[in-house]
């Protein structure tokens, strides 16, 4: 391979196989021979003089594609529609004159986005499951490893290592919700012709609107679509990316949430990313481990949220009928996007199947700040032994205070509870209120939310893309 020009590293080093072949030249541009046969069948069982020969030679060709051809003609007549037409003319010279009949680009550039964007959902939505399914093996496994919940990033009340992990779950599922939506309310451009009117069409079916509609309604049902959208300019309206690119973006926010998370967790050294036996972290610091596969998804997610706002702009600036700024944007936004969510989710498995769990660091950051959290429970136990509610609180405050000054300023450890132990006005001996701090009696409905929140909303998403999860994910770098 030539090393002299740029190379898109989403192909390189990030998208699957499988993704880039959805987006491929092989895959664009014999979906635009299967529209032409589609439209050619169509027009024949309606009546017009297309004989069985022709479709016969169309279909044969359907995937030799001759690109020196087009690619020859194109340089000739600036126009990549009508290049692509002529070549296919020159491998079918019988069919050559019922090619494209009627139609104009829109109808094979338009309806091919589409197929290939819901080709493209589709695999994301498989991958989405899986993610899910890794995902809840891990929530299961550590819903009742009590831990330090955070807001702020200040130690808060406690919640479970799998209770967090629903709730990166719970965000992946939106996501595959919308998935779903946007795959089924999909709708091809279907046939439509130079500004939506069909007029070509019409005049080819001497004004039988009747035939129009079914032309356009056997197309779409040929090409595995139920619906073509209602009306239309020469393109489907330009809101349909702007709709795709928002889900992709969702996924993205996701991903990046998540390993923002993961990274945290990380430098807490209490839960790390997979991290292979010659993996190297740091070409200076030889001892570190670093997260760089959840800062890989941060960086990869962050390009398909700024992408989203193209689609928006251009869906908001065309002009009427049809205006040719979008072309351009779109061979680059909606595919490169497309990949890149693909490779974030493909880490995100990677990763979220190996995640390692530290469960003594973390019960250590506990038992530093259960002292504190437990201080409530403390002043109604002292409370039931006959102690002055208020009185308590004021004792407890200035503990508190003292303790934490001693921790900050001078790195003892937190004294809290012998403190509390120590002084009489509580009457609570130090294995009193050893027992009111158990971390387990802090973690509420952790482990019940965690198991419901699996079986009732995860497991349906595992079952119905059951063939599709469990696959070995090889990362290129």
């Amino acid at each position: 391979m030539k090393k002299d020009t740029y190379q898109n590293p989403l192909i390189e080093r990030y998208t699957s196989r499988e993704m880039s072949a959805i987006f491929s030249p092989d895959k664009k541009f014999t979906t635009w021979r299967e529209l032409w046969i589609a439209l050619a069948e169509a027009e024949k069982e309606l009546g017009l003089d297309i004989t069985q020969e022709q479709i016969d030679e169309l279909k044969a060709h359907k995937d030799d594609i001759n690109y020196e051809v087009a690619r020859a003609r194109e340089k000739e007549v600036r126009h990549d529609v009508m290049s692509h037409v002529y070549a296919y003319g020159v491998q079918c010279p019988k069919a050559k004159g019922i090619i494209h009949l009627g139609a104009t680009s829109a109808y094979v550039g338009d309806n091919t986005d589409i197929i290939q964007i819901r080709a493209g959902l589709t695999l994301l939505k498989h991958k989405i499951a899986d993610l899910l399914s890794r995902l809840s093996v891990f929530a299961l496994e550590n819903k009742d490893v009590p831990t330090l919940g955070f807001t702020h990033f200040q130690p808060a009340q406690l919640t479970t290592v799998g209770k967090r992990a629903t709730l990166w779950m719970q965000d992946f599922y939106f996501d595959y919700l919308d998935v779903c939506q946007l795959i089924d309310s999909l709708m091809m451009l279907g046939v439509k012709g130079t500004t939506g009117t069909q007029a070509s069409f019409l005049d080819l079916f001497d004004g039988d609107h009747e035939k129009v509609k079914e032309l356009d309604r056997k197309v779409v049902k040929k090409m595995g679509f139920e619906k073509s959208i209602p009306v239309s300019g020469q393109t489907y309206t330009r809101k349909i990316d702007a709709k795709v690119l928002a889900v992709l973006s969702g996924i993205a926010q996701s991903a990046h949430k998540m390993t923002n998370d993961i990274r945290l967790l990380q430098h807490l050294k209490e839960v790390e990313e997979p991290f292979e036996k010659k993996q190297i972290g740091s070409s200076a610091m030889a001892y570190k481990r670093n997260p760089m596969r959840s800062e890989r998804i941060a960086s990869l997610s962050r390009f398909v949220m700024s992408n989203s706002m193209s689609p928006a702009m251009t869906s908001s600036t065309q002009w009427f009928e049809r205006t040719l700024d979008d072309s351009a944007n779109k061979r680059l936004v909606v595919p490169e996007s497309f990949m890149a969510v693909d490779a974030v989710l493909d880490i995100a498995v990677n990763v979220c199947s190996g995640l390692v769990v530290y469960k003594e660091v973390i019960r250590r950051h506990v038992m530093d700040e259960i002292p504190f959290m437990a201080t409530e429970n403390i002043i109604m136990e002292a409370v039931k032994k006959g102690g002055d509610r208020q009185e308590l609180h004021e004792s407890i405050r200035v503990h508190s205070m003292e303790a934490g000054r001693q921790v900050k300023e001078f790195g003892r450890p937190n004294d809290l509870l012998e403190r509390i132990a120590g002084d009489e006005m509580f009457g609570l001996t130090q294995e009193d209120v050893q027992k009111l701090t158990e971390p387990s009696d802090y973690i509420g409905r952790s482990v019940q939310q965690t198991e419901e929140f699996v079986d009732e909303y995860i497991r349906p998403v595992i079952e119905a893309n059951r063939q599709y999860l469990g696959k070995d994910i090889d990362l290129k770098v």
